[in-house]
């Protein structure tokens, strides 16, 4: 998949990982960039195509769709996280986290599937698709497990009009997500130049930072001594 010449769109683009995505496909060479959010007027970003699409609103997709026609790559990075446990005294912001990570991309995905014949998908995973860490972040954890799970479902179901599909997997991005943790953070590009590289060289998953790819590496072994000392097994 080379992104110089393709049209392409990105979810979420107002800011963060989706408007470094933005900016990224436009500077390897991408004729067309759809920058898509609910308030397409939040996006400032020079030289793309400002779109309205909601991930969770059907009708949205629809009309994004008709707008768009052929599309060479989509990029699922809409995403939100509420603070949800699963056993709290609702069940409410689990939902909207599923209705946004999972739904939201699988409608999305759905609705541009036949016009990427050839083309390729990114989504946005997450190191929590593979570990728990507290009470507030597992409704997220859940619903990116579940994102993940998609994302391989996917590709085997798009292999035969050879859409590539590839996830991006990380931990810890410098983004308005993350601004309430301090600790250290991948600047925005880095991550996005390595999800791009990864594209264009046809890998199915790219694992963009150290704790990641240490929880992905625990898979394999006993979940007892990886949750005996979170910290550890991801920074180590």
């Amino acid at each position: 998949m080379q992104i110089n010449g393709t049209k392409a769109l990105v979810t979420g683009a107002n800011r963060g990982l989706g408007k470094a995505f933005a900016e990224a496909l436009l500077a390897r060479g991408a004729t067309t960039v759809y920058a898509t959010a609910r308030k397409p007027e939040s996006i400032d970003i020079p030289g793309v195509v400002p779109l309205r699409l909601d991930v969770t609103d059907q009708a949205s997709i629809d009309a994004a769709v008709a707008e768009v026609g052929e599309l060479d790559i989509l990029v699922n990075n809409a995403g939100i996280s509420t603070n949800a446990p699963l056993l709290g005294p609702s069940k409410e912001n689990i939902r909207r986290e599923f209705e946004t990570n999972f739904w939201g991309t699988l409608d999305v995905t759905r609705a541009f599937a036949p016009k990427l014949a050839g083309g390729a998908i990114l989504n946005v995973i997450s190191a929590l698709s593979w570990y728990a860490f507290a009470p507030a972040s597992n409704g997220y954890a859940a619903s990116k497990a579940a994102m993940w799970s998609l994302t391989n479902g996917v590709r085997l179901e798009l292999a035969e009009q050879k859409t590539q599909v590839t996830a991006l997997a990380l931990a810890i991005a410098d983004t308005d997500m993350m601004a309430g943790y301090d600790i250290p953070k991948l600047p925005p590009h880095e991550v996005i130049a390595q999800a791009l590289d990864g594209l264009e060289a046809g890998k199915l998953e790219v694992i963009a930072d150290k704790p990641t790819a240490n929880v992905k590496a625990s898979l394999s072994g006993d979940p007892a001594l990886f949750y005996a000392d979170i910290p550890a097994a991801l920074f180590g």
